[in-house]
């Protein structure tokens, strides 16, 4: 599970990345799972925030955001060092690693920014009334987490919501059908639109990396 405890600091690495801004300085824990360290996808969404195309000057200032299985939480501090509220969310071991970050990142937040627990599948009532932005990068990789992540999803959107959703296509073992399954169970929901590649960060774009909108179906 992900490193947590008083000595958290001292089992994690650290990793710099550029903003318009500055610099994020984002710990990794030397120890863990796939919740400790920064994927590529992450960086392909956390750097689109920041594109022309999504966010005109100051287009996300006082928007609410909320991301799911936040990791690191460097999404959601470039969406809080856009001048966003962002709340990062993940499982309670992971939530440390996010403060963790936090923390060390303060001087970058020009919104808010705080860490919480969301198991998906569960009640998200703290979270409500719907945020304006949801945020989900590379979650796709559990067979028992796509319906509750789905369901997540639509408990914490509506007409006026926006899901951004990243993830690194898989070729091993049982990847691929989760993905198509995943896609069977946005579409019943969602209007899915795919961000082409042009319209991301010059750099942080992959074809491996997809970048998914997602709308709520009237």
């Amino acid at each position: 599970m992900a490193a947590k405890g008083a000595d958290l600091c001292d089992r994690t690495f650290e990793r710099e990345i550029e903003c318009k801004d500055g610099i994020l300085k984002i710990k990794q824990a030397e120890v863990g799972d796939e919740s400790c360290v920064v994927w590529d996808a992450a960086l392909v969404l956390a750097k689109y925030l920041q594109t022309e195309h999504f966010c005109p000057t100051k287009h996300l200032v006082n928007k609410q955001v909320v991301e799911l299985g936040a990791g690191t939480g460097v999404v959601g501090l470039i969406a809080a060092s856009c001048g966003a509220h962002v709340c990062c969310t993940d499982l309670p071991e992971v939530v440390p690693l996010i403060e963790l970050n936090k923390t060390s990142n303060q001087y970058m937040i020009t919104g808010t920014f705080t860490a919480a627990t969301l198991k998906w599948g569960q009640d998200v009532s703290a979270f409500q009334p719907c945020p304006d932005l949801v945020l989900v990068a590379d979650c796709i990789y559990y067979e028992e987490s796509l319906e509750p992540l789905v369901s997540t999803l639509c408990d914490l959107s509506n007409e006026n919501t926006t899901i951004l959703i990243t993830y690194e296509e898989r070729t091993t073992g049982n990847k691929p059908q989760l993905e198509k399954k995943f896609h069977q169970l946005i579409k019943e929901h969602f209007i899915v639109e795919e961000i082409p590649e042009e319209q991301q960060d010059p750099v942080y774009h992959s074809p491996d990396i997809h970048l998914l909108k997602l709308k709520r179906k009237l």
